[in-house]
């Protein structure tokens, strides 16, 4: 079994991701919402999105075997097995904001394809983009048209592109989008990403 727990230790600090494509799996997100009361764990098993705690949730998954557990402010905890097929999940904001850094922490274990991330959409025109901090036995840059380098963080995050074509996107799932990576050299599992950096790069 594959897990992620992370917890945000600021409430504008967002987190982590884990996505996969075909064996082991899971996932990030990145959005906004304003605190709520606090209330009882809640798990998610089916595709949804909603706000907890005064977090935005995203939970999306090809195939079932993934659970996701939505615990106290950005805290959120992930399982999945070898049955789950592209997994992407996590706490953030809706809408975000690429000028604040997200501070976060957590434990991660991954046996095969995932990735762990600071993740989220533009829209107008439509763009995936990932800030991955950690991955498992796949780069998920691979393949990708390289871009260059920035130095942030204590490393430097590569920077990379690809073209999605008939994809599933927050518009559908027949759409044509970039998507824009950028992979840290020294992988971790907690800290802050000041993301201003990358997106400026």
């Amino acid at each position: 079994m594959n897990t992620l727990t992370h917890e945000t230790r600021r409430r504008r600090g967002l987190v982590a991701a884990v996505r996969s494509l075909l064996a082991a799996a899971a996932a990030v997100v990145v959005v906004f919402a304003l605190p709520g009361a606090v209330q009882a764990d809640t798990t998610i098993t089916s595709n949804s999105t909603g706000t907890d705690n005064g977090y935005f949730y995203s939970f999306w998954e090809q195939s079932s075997g993934a659970t996701m557990t939505l615990g106290s402010g950005g805290n959120y905890s992930l399982n999945w097995n070898t049955a789950s097929q592209n997994v992407v999940a996590g706490k953030g904001w809706n809408p975000g904001n690429q000028a604040n850094p997200v501070t976060y922490s957590g434990t991660w274990n991954c046996n095969g394809n995932c990735y762990l991330s600071l993740y989220g959409w533009f829209q107008n025109p439509l763009v995936e983009w990932y800030i991955v901090d950690n991955y498992g036995n796949y780069n998920p840059s691979s393949g990708a048209t390289r871009l260059g380098s920035v130095s942030s963080d204590g490393s430097t995050y590569d920077l990379y592109k690809t073209t999605r074509v008939n994809a599933p996107s927050i518009e559908g799932n027949n759409s044509t989008f970039d998507q824009y990576w950028a992979v840290r050299q020294s992988k971790r599992t907690g800290g802050t990403i000041t993301v201003a950096n990358i997106f400026n790069a």
